[in-house]
């Protein structure tokens, strides 16, 4: 009995040790996302982004680390929508799951709010939808995102329409009380007076809000000639019927970030969508030929259709353009040390399907310049820069 329990201890220990060599093969990535909660409809676009890059660089054979391949692993914590909740998954995601980097939570509020944790523990992070400012003015040195400066979307979109549209004079901005739609707000506003632009109007509105009937009441008073709204999907499906049930139009309306979805065009309807403006980071029209497990643009956009059936937008090529970045870095690095892993994406110089990856010393990427997009019958057409340009600048925004 004594010889029979000594061999069945053998074989668990083996068994043990093969599972704890299998777990040493494996690149565990934390990604805390927002799935359930109002912001659920950005969390799910993350998650296919990531998921794509991960299913993609495992089928070539996982990323190449020193003379090895390692396979690569996302290890999701649900946060709830609530950005207290998304700290501490991050600071669970570390420590307890014991994941080698991180990708950042939804949006410039939550990932400003944990970045202090990755910071403290030293570990890799890459924020693949926080374009504010503020979440990379801390002078921290593990967080770098994909996304430029808030200005690089305010200030073509001004150009566009003090050049094309110059009667256009008064602007109301109604923005969400959240770091990232307030301070790309604000940013309209700088981008706006810079040329001369009369700003009527400027209100926030809390999160959660429901509805909207007060604000835009008080805005259709002031007569605005271009109306600016910022919020998520949710925020600005409400709010753009809400518009059309009183009447409000003007001959330029742009809303950030939402008309990028189909998801916004679908739930306000063509209609209430035609003529809507807006900006992202990337668009499906861009053409870049670059390094990495996806190649070209156009090689990702054909890979997301056959797995999803429907054309990716900015947030889910900026989550697929962070992972490919993090695999870069680790090549780069021929290790999974964290701060060779960050010092190799500090110093990185490269061009991706996502466009070209240059960050600056407070982590942001500042190498691309983001399009601007109007719906038009149903459709995004790129009417910014001239290199990808599908169309015009169309005025008159109706209810």
């Amino acid at each position: 009995m004594k010889a029979k329990s000594f061999a069945r201890l053998t074989i668990i220990a083996a068994a043990l040790a093969a599972g704890t060599a299998m777990a040493q093969d494996v690149i565990r990535i934390g990604a805390p996302l927002p799935i359930t909660g109002p912001l659920s409809p950005e969390a799910k676009k993350q998650q296919h982004g990531y998921d794509l890059w991960a299913e993609t660089a495992n089928k070539a054979g996982g990323v190449k680390v020193g003379d090895k391949r390692m396979k690569v692993e996302i290890v999701y914590v649900d946060y709830q929508s609530n950005t207290p909740r998304a700290v501490q998954s991050a600071e669970k995601l570390i420590t307890q799951d014991k994941v080698n980097f991180l990708f950042a939570p939804f949006g410039s509020g939550a990932a400003k709010a944990a970045s202090g944790v990755s910071e403290k523990y030293r570990v890799p992070t890459i924020a693949a939808s926080a374009s504010s400012e503020q979440v990379y003015d801390q002078g921290y040195k593990y967080l770098f995102g994909t996304f430029t400066p808030n200005q690089t979307l305010t200030e073509p979109l001004s150009n566009i329409i003090a050049t094309k549209a110059p009667e256009v004079k008064r602007v109301a901005i109604l923005a969400r009380n959240d770091l990232f739609p307030l301070a790309i707000a604000k940013e309209m506003e700088k981008s706006a007076k810079k040329r001369g632009l009369d700003v009527v109007y400027f209100e926030k509105y809390a999160i959660g809000t429901l509805d909207f009937a007060t604000a835009l009441s008080q805005m259709k008073a002031k007569a605005p000639q271009w109306i600016f709204a910022t919020g998520y999907t949710n925020d600005l499906i409400l709010m753009r019927k809400q518009m059309a049930d009183q009447r409000i139009a003007a001959p330029v309306v742009t809303m950030i970030a939402a008309p990028a979805y189909q998801e916004w065009i679908d739930g306000v309807g063509e209609k209430l969508a035609q003529n809507v403006t807006s900006a992202a980071w990337w668009h499906p029209a861009v053409r870049y030929n670059g390094v990495g497990v996806f190649g070209t643009t156009e090689n990702y956009v054909k890979l997301y259709r056959a797995k999803y059936g429907t054309q990716p937008d900015y947030a889910e090529a900026s989550s697929s353009a962070a992972g490919v970045i993090l695999q870069l870095a680790i090549e780069k690095a021929g290790s999974l040390d964290r701060d060779k892993v960050r010092d190799a994406l500090a110093s990185m110089n490269v061009m991706t399907f996502w466009g070209p990856v240059r960050f600056g010393a407070n982590g942001q990427i500042n190498s691309l310049e983001p399009p601007v997009f109007q719906i038009q019958n149903g459709k995004t057409v790129v009417i910014y820069p001239d290199a990808i340009r599908q169309g015009d600048l169309q005025l008159g925004v109706g209810n």
